[in-house]
């Protein structure tokens, strides 16, 4: 593994290995500590740039009232073109980017995440706006027991669902915790933003990655969003909501080859 640089300015970045710009985007009430166990493998490939998403781990300083907050923060020290990797709410922001500001981004990868992560009737599975809301209230109540829950709820229905809910209490808990705000704000995104119809939009190459066991995202939007994307979707079929966690090496193999099969000019890319 290679030594991480720290950016000074505005979020904080951690930077790792060669090649082409892969940056990663965490999810709600996590950091960038999620994606420790990956580091190793993934940056023998790609120029890993791990973001604390502006409210969490080493950037809980900076406020945001906005997506579009959000983003403008994250691309403000992001390489000028790169691909992007988002997890869960991380998805959701890296879909905002490739949708406002497409000359960023390469490629666009979201992992156990929604266009929509709302539930809507019959129509569209996901997360049931109680849940949501109970979330909301419970932030003010049992602010850490409210993300350990949540960290609990990721895992949910994995084969090693307590080896998986340790391993992000680790990772996560070794930074500071997220600003309130940013949970709110965060949770505000999760029932409001609906992207399904902007989707189809999207010009530069879409993967989408799925854990079959995944009470937050059901395996079943991969299937409805089959039918309107020419992009396939994968599914982990050991995995929860943290495919990277309960299936590394499936999911470090899956990247490598894909992104590579995808996009095999950036091998040539000059990071700049």
């Amino acid at each position: 593994m290679t030594d991480a640089s720290l950016s000074t300015t505005h979020l904080n970045w951690e930077r790792y290995g060669q090649g082409p710009d892969l940056i990663l985007l965490h999810g709600w009430g996590m950091n960038s500590g999620v994606w420790q166990h990956i580091i190793e493998s993934l940056s023998q490939s790609f120029t890993l740039h791990l973001v604390d998403l502006p409210g969490y781990g080493l950037s809980h300083h900076q406020g945001c009232q906005s997506i579009e907050d959000i983003c403008e923060c994250v691309l403000r020290d992001a390489p000028q073109k790169a691909i992007w990797l988002g997890w869960s709410l991380g998805g959701l922001v890296a879909t905002h980017i490739a949708l406002n500001a497409p000359d960023r981004v390469h490629q666009l990868v979201t992992l156990a995440s929604s266009p929509r992560f709302a539930a809507q009737g019959k129509e569209w599975r996901g997360i049931a706006p109680k849940v949501l809301s109970n979330f909301t209230v419970q932030l003010t109540e049992d602010f850490q027991g409210t993300i350990e829950r949540f960290m609990a709820l990721q895992a949910l229905g994995s084969p090693s669902a307590k080896q998986d809910i340790k391993c992000l209490k680790e990772v996560v808990l070794s930074k500071p915790m997220p600003d309130p705000q940013a949970l709110s704000l965060g949770l505000k995104l999760l029932a409001e933003i609906d992207y399904r119809a902007q989707l189809p939009q999207l010009e530069m190459p879409l993967i989408r990655l799925y854990g079959r066991l995944d009470g937050l995202v059901p395996v079943s939007i991969a299937h409805q969003l089959d039918e309107q994307l020419t992009e396939q979707s994968h599914i982990f079929q050991s995995s929860s909501h943290a495919p990277f966690i309960s299936e590394r090496a499936q999911f470090c193999e899956l990247i490598r080859s894909r992104l590579s099969i995808e996009c095999p000019a950036m091998e040539a890319l000059d990071h700049q």
